[in-house]
């Protein structure tokens, strides 16, 4: 089930307000393109996601309402349809990650603005490549469903959802209007109307905007009696508006939503939120009321942001102590490093740290791989230099609260001579002793272009002082009164065009006493198998451990982006041909893809385990490539 869908099963999720009021609060204009201020105006974007969230929003819809190429037309910005979906969806994943907790990005996507023939100008065909045009884009940018919304027309609806089902394999929201009859603009029920999405291949029906609550409620009453299994959404007007100095003001008030929760919940909501009028002051209301709710019922309440200062101070179940016992020649190495000795093939999944101050996704993200027999999560280090949480703090928190150990991302690029061992003599203090150890990107690729690289070593030096750690000495031979225990990874690229070039400076790297090496990302065992036969014409047998890369597709625009557009990713041909002829079922065949790599790798030479990166923090769909691996290969070592 689609992480959405598998959560929405598990409980009631609260989505967000109306972005209009919210943006006609802060000095837009109703003459004026709203959708367009994604690109004049994001930060105005961001606030208000930041505001609904932190007002306890479970999800934010993206600012794409009307940035179709149909309506889009009318303000000369047709060509503009993927540059506003994509940026919308961007600023949505910026604020989740400065949020730091479970969010989900609904792709929003409103009526055309004219009605189709024979009525109108726009013919069905034109529909549904306006309809696939923006979808497309909102999948690729990384939305987690698609909220279609607003519509007045039944027809019009099922062209948009089968356009949704045609290219992409997306949760499917699909939301219309009601009069205060409870009919449609036509004088179809709700109850035909569920029938009819729930058959055009939506997976939950509902009723948003032109009515309040109660009016609305007695629409869902409706919609629940027609299928009492079904699982509906709701997002009410705040009342009807009165025109106030040239400005809509809505009556409803925050408190008269919260109480509405309750009939609401009763009768089969799932996804609640707010459409015009509604503020941050009443999803937070809301919040409250579902929590309440929750509880009473015995069930899990909303995500609460904890901070570091609340949390238990408590140790991992590792074995962390450091332990230089000279009777035993592995004492004090990682647990981690132990089980590669021992012959089991291991298992780290990546993540991101956060933007923000908040890491609860990233610790949520690592609990899962946990619970699907991950045995580390490795953590980049500013991936493509892009700031972020340092990469050493987050897995302090995720050794503390998930009990499992951690793999850091340890760069050159950011720290001095001085700084690289004063970090890792508190990496070791702290319990962090599993160091990938890399020269890191330069600045100029990311979005601090005023910062200064260092680089007084690279990856090459950089193991050399941890080896040195290990034996008991700094960098300037002075001992250290205690050795390191430190488990040294290395980086290859078995897809580099010059493998000689490559299998040289690898061969530099594990000379100064790396114990195991990560590789990266690879869709072809055929890559590995290349690189390893260079390795060993050139510098003898293979000396250590591989982990190699597996970063599970998504869609064929993804898998583009990556073979194109991102350092250090080459895709192989036929990877590239799978994604593009799996059209809308793109992850399911990323993740196949990567499922029969992973069984392939699993007796490959060399090959001591892998290391899954998602995709826009997707780590329940990265973590569903385990699945093809028997319990004795996730979790134990051989005799």
């Amino acid at each position: 089930m689609h992480p959405f869908l598998q959560k929405l099963s598990e409980r009631p999720l609260l989505g967000d307000g109306a972005m209009g009021t919210m943006l006609f609060s802060m000095g837009a204009s109703d003459e004026q393109c709203l959708e367009y201020l994604s690109i004049t105006r994001p930060g105005w974007i961001t606030e208000i996601h930041q505001a609904f969230a932190a007002a306890g929003a479970d999800v934010i819809k993206t600012h794409t309402f009307g940035a179709n190429r149909v309506r889009l037309a009318d303000v000369g910005l047709q060509e503009r349809v993927r540059d506003l979906n994509f940026r919308s969806v961007k600023l949505v994943r910026d604020v989740r990650e400065v949020v730091g907790r479970s969010i989900f990005i609904a792709g929003d996507v409103g009526p055309l603005g004219k009605r189709l023939a024979p009525y109108g100008s726009v013919s069905v065909e034109e529909a549904e490549a306006a309809f696939q045009e923006q979808i497309a884009v909102l999948w690729e940018a990384g939305a987690d469903l698609l909220l279609f919304e607003t519509f007045s027309e039944i027809a019009e609806l099922e062209i948009a959802v089968a356009a949704a089902r045609l290219i992409c394999d997306l949760p499917i929201v699909a939301s219309m209007t009601y009069n205060q009859d409870g009919r449609t603009g036509s004088g179809m029920t709700p109850g035909e109307a569920v029938q009819r999405l729930r058959a055009a291949g939506a997976d939950v029906a509902g009723i948003n905007c032109s009515v309040g609550p109660a009016p609305s409620l007695e629409v869902l009453r409706e919609m629940h009696q027609a299928d009492d299994k079904a699982a509906f959404s709701i997002m009410p007007n705040a009342g009807f508006p009165a025109r106030i100095n040239g400005r809509f003001s809505y009556p409803a008030g925050p408190a008269y939503f919260a109480r509405h929760m309750a009939p609401f919940l009763d009768n089969g909501a799932r996804l609640i939120g707010g459409c015009c009028g509604t503020t941050p002051m009443h999803i937070r209301e809301m919040r409250s009321a579902l929590d309440a709710y929750l509880s009473q019922k015995g069930v899990g309440t909303g995500p609460a942001v904890v901070s570091n200062s609340e949390l238990p101070a408590m140790r991992i179940a590792l074995d962390m102590a450091l332990d230089n016992d000279t009777d035993d020649p592995h004492g004090g190495e990682t647990d981690l490093l132990r089980k590669i000795r021992a012959g089991k093939f291991v298992i780290s999944v990546e993540v991101d740290p956060p933007r923000g101050f908040n890491a609860q996704k990233q610790i949520e993200g690592a609990r899962h791989a946990k619970s699907m027999g991950a045995d580390a999560i490795n953590v980049a280090d500013s991936p493509m230099a892009r700031v972020r949480m340092s990469a050493l703090s987050l897995c302090v928190q995720i050794q503390q609260q998930v009990g499992i150990e951690s793999i850091v991302h340890f760069t050159t690029r950011d720290r001095s001579l001085m700084g690289l061992q004063a970090d890792l003599i508190g990496a070791q203090a702290l319990g962090v002793r599993n160091i990938l150890a890399l020269t890191g990107d330069p600045p100029s690729l990311g979005d601090s272009q005023g910062s200064t690289p260092v680089f007084d070593v690279d990856s090459i030096g950089l193991v050399r002082i941890i080896n040195r750690f290990n034996e008991g000495f700094d960098q300037g031979d002075r001992k250290m009164g205690q050795s390191g225990n430190f488990t040294i990874a290395v980086a290859c690229d078995p897809t580099r065009a010059d493998l000689a070039e490559e299998a040289g400076r690898f061969h530099q790297k594990v000379s100064g006493g790396a114990h195991f090496t990560m590789t990266q990302p690879i869709y072809d065992p055929q890559v590995w198998l290349r690189f390893l036969r260079v390795y060993e014409e050139r510098h003898g047998e293979f000396p250590v451990p591989v982990l190699i890369g597996i970063l599970p597709l998504q869609s064929h625009r993804h898998a583009s982006f990556l073979h194109n557009e991102v350092p250090g990713i080459t895709l192989s041909e036929n990877a590239l041909e799978r994604m593009r002829k799996a059209g809308a079922d793109g992850r399911q065949e990323g993740v196949a893809m990567a499922q029969e790599l992973l069984l392939q790798l699993v007796d490959a030479p060399h090959v001591q385990g892998v290391y899954l990166m998602p995709s826009f923090g997707r780590y329940e769909v990265a973590c569903q490539v385990l699945e093809a691996l028997t319990p004795a290969q996730r979790g134990m070592i051989p005799a």
